[in-house]
This record gives structure tokens, sequence and C-alpha cells, in this order.
């Protein structure tokens, strides 16, 4: 569902219709000027569709991927299809425990949790994996722009000159206790030709990229492939959290011209813009569904349990007319489990507005100062969990002053629950997506083997290239 930004009505009046059943509308002659005839002009195709580029094929797996929160850690095992869909093979999902905030807080209980969603998904799919992907939410993830250059020297840009770049620039972006975890290339120049999208084949004599660069904690990145190695487990691949949901839940067409994607979890929301089929910024925000669970159990005296129930239920953004006359059963924490008092719906909706109101003034605070031109003004997608929540849609319409959609993972068969919570697995859609070849479409190479070189090696690169 689509929420347009609040504006005034416009009132478009319709075309006159004939009487007669499937007869052509009579054109309408304004002053001055004549009436459309038959032959009118016909608007056609910007490209031939036997023209249009070929959607890329996804990888066919199997492939396991692991989504570490704050409320939930999930594991889904799927494969790529012909028909270019991702089916789940396997799920499993637990509560989260030793997580907070996106980050590892207890190493022994987080442990347990994933070994038991892991097991889970592997015993459905029939499937053991050594190999995982997985997201990155944790050690307060950072996202900016970078600019390399390589040497050329004249010759033809090779795919290897364009992993060197960005394997320069992931070296230029190390910073004492913190690690490159994506390197995007944004753009490319080849000399003075600017914006080249993919510069391999090009002549040049030198080559630069600009790189937009997300890295995080380097002591809490060990500490997840500690956990990880716990359950005889390899780190496969890291995907950063917003990208993975964007990946999940927008189209390109949304990529292109620029959108926004906000995933509302458990810990944290994280924001995601896209512009030019490009992750262009990340930001996360340290408030999500837990501060609300938690808010309401200590307006109302209740337990943790009891107010997530209570959001889930009879939760609500905005106020609604009969709030104050719908009564509401809470049981009250104290010596006595069945003590109850009942409250107007609106108690609670008084409770939940202004966190939420708080959490999208600062995603719109954010985005003013992401710095990346209109790519930020587009439309919002929002998905996570937090999504769900009832009017949080028409409120954000209003608060970002943009339009808002509802976002669940797109082209992916098999996911657990029903297609009404399914924003709650969009990173993990998103991740499964990634290991499926999305990785190509970001534009980010394999460079774990890519070294910076001297002129020796250099040469000897370019011979074995052309050998």
């Amino acid at each position: 569902m689509t929420y347009p930004v609040p504006g005034p009505v416009k009132t478009v009046l319709p075309t006159p219709r004939t009487s007669t059943p499937g007869a052509p509308v009579p054109a309408l002659r304004a002053e001055g000027r004549p009436a459309r005839t038959s032959r009118s002009r016909q608007a056609t195709a910007l490209v031939p569709a036997e023209e249009r580029a070929p959607a890329r094929r996804l990888r066919t797996g199997p492939f396991s991927v692991l989504d570490i929160g704050s409320i939930k850690i999930v594991c889904l095992i799927g494969r790529g299809e012909p028909d270019n869909t991702i089916r789940i093979l396997g799920h499993g999902w637990r509560r989260s425990h030793g997580v907070r905030s996106g980050g590892i807080v207890d190493l022994r209980e987080a442990e347990s949790a994933i070994r038991a969603a892991v097991a889970q998904a592997e015993d459905m799919a029939t499937e053991r994996r050594d190999s995982i992907f997985v997201n990155l939410s944790c050690g307060h993830p950072e996202s900016r722009h970078i600019n390399a250059r390589w040497p050329i020297g004249g010759r033809e840009i090779t795919k290897g000159d364009v992993s060197r770049i960005i394997a320069e620039g992931r070296l230029r972006a190390v910073s004492e206790g913190r690690s490159a975890i994506h390197t995007l290339p944004l753009d490319y120049a080849v000399d003075d030709t600017q914006e080249v999208l993919d510069p391999r084949g090009h002549l040049c004599d030198l080559l630069s990229a600009r790189l937009h660069v997300i890295d995080a904690n380097t002591t809490a990145l060990r500490n997840l492939e500690a956990v990880l190695s716990r359950v005889e487990l390899n780190i496969e691949g890291m995907v950063s959290s917003p990208l993975a949901s964007g990946l999940a839940v927008m189209n390109e067409d949304e990529r292109n011209l620029g959108a926004t994607v906000v995933d509302m979890g458990g810990g944290t929301t994280s924001i995601g813009v896209f512009g030019e089929g490009r992750l262009l910024h990340t930001s996360t925000i340290p408030v999500g569904g837990l501060h609300i669970t938690r808010d309401i159990a200590h307006g109302l005296s209740t337990s943790i349990d009891n107010a997530e129930r209570l959001k889930t239920m009879h939760g609500s953004a905005e106020l609604l007319a009969g709030d104050d006359h719908d009564p509401i059963l809470v049981q009250l924490i104290g010596d006595n489990d069945h003590h109850y008092v009942r409250i107007p719906r609106a108690r609670i909706v008084s409770i939940i507005h202004p966190r939420v109101e708080e959490t999208l003034e600062m995603v719109r605070d954010r985005l003013e100062m992401a710095g990346v031109g209109p790519a930020s003004d587009g439309r919002v997608i929002l998905t996570g969990g937090g999504s769900l929540l009832e009017g949080i849609g028409p409120m954000a319409a209003r608060i970002l002053n943009r339009q808002v959609r509802l976002g669940r993972p797109r082209r992916i068969v098999g996911l657990p629950e029903n297609a009404a919570t399914w924003p709650m697995f969009s990173t993990s859609a998103g991740l499964l997506a990634w290991a499926a070849g999305a990785a190509d479409e970001m534009g980010e190479p394999d460079i774990r083997d890519v070294r910076p070189a001297g002129l020796v090696r250099r040469f000897m690169d370019f011979i074995r290239e052309r050998v």
C-alpha cells in the first residue's frame, strides 16, 4: 500500500463517453485548436523489447544466510530458480538472545540461539552448510565516499584493473579499529570522461573511481566471527542490513530513480538511500520496536511479554476515533499474577505515538544530512517488523514529506509465516538475493585475493591476463 504526501485534493473530471458501448470517445475541441484525427500519435517504448538487456540469471545455490537481529535470529537456505525467483528450501528462527542493538553482548546465549535457528533450517532443507552469508548490523556501521586512482598507461582497462582500484580504495578506507565491509563503486572516470558505469574495454592513462565504503568496528566483527566459528560456520560474505533490505523490497526502477528503504527492526532502524542503481548512503538509528515495547511496559507497569502482545494486537501510531471508548485488559506486575485492569486503547496509542514520531523525525534528519542529492528526496519504502504497526504509513508520509509505501520481499517463494508478516524477513530475503548474484548488480567484485602490486607484479599480471 502506498501513502501519498498529504496535500490538497485535486478533482479530475471524467472524459465524456458516447452512449454506445465500444464507440470511440469524441475529440474535445479547444478554442482555436483542431480536433485530433484518427492518425493520432501513439506512444512507443524507449527501447524495443527485443533490444532490452536480458535479465541476469541467478546462481542456483543452495545458499545459507543468517539474519542476526535484536528480536529474532533467522536462518534461510534457498536456491535460485530458472524463472529468477528464489525458493526457500529450509527456514529456522528463534527468539534472539545475547544480542542488543544489532551487536552481540553475550557470546554463549547468542551461540545457542544461532545454533538452534541454523539446525532447524538445515533439518527442513535436509542440507548441511559450513559457510553462510550474514547481515552487518553490529559494530556501529558507518557510510562514507572516497576517491581512488589507478594508472593504466594508455592500454585497455581490464577486469583486474577494476578489482585493483577498488582494493586500493578499500585500503585507503582502513582506519584504526575499523574494517571495511563493502567498497561499492558509484561511478568511474576514464581520463577526462566522467560518470562511466563500466570502464572495462576503455583506453586511458588514468582510471579514477568514486567509491561508497561501509565499515564497522573490528572488535565487534571478530566477536561475530568467533560466535559463528563455535557453530562451525564460516562467513562466506557479510552484507550491510539496509543494502540487503533494499535488494529484497525495491524494484529496479526505484533503485534507478532514487528511493530510500527504512528497515524498522527491533533494536535499530536502518536507512539505505539508492539512486542510479547503486547504494549511495546508509545510516543506522539506535531506536527500534523494542524501545516501543519497553515504553509500554514502563507506562502500564506490565511485563515485556505483555507489552509486546499489547503493541502487536492493539498498538497504533495514530489515535483513531473510538479509541477512548475501546477497553483493553492489561495484566499488571505484582505479587498477584491475576491482577488486571481495564484501560482505553487510547492510553496505549498515547505511549506509542511519541516514540514513533521521534524515530521518523530522526530518519528525516538523517536524510537531510545524507548529502547525496535528489536521490534522498524520492519515495520511502518502510519495511521490517516495525513497519507493520497500524497507522505508521500515513504518519511517515506526513513527517518525511515523501510518498511512502510498505515493502515486502519480492520474487521469493516459501518464506515462513504469511504474506502479511513478510516485511519481518526483508533482510533475510535480501541476503539470499545477494548470495544468488545481486552483488554483481551493485558492482562489487571479489577482491579478497587482490593486493596493490609493484611494477614487477603488475607486469606479470599484464602478461597473465593476455596469455
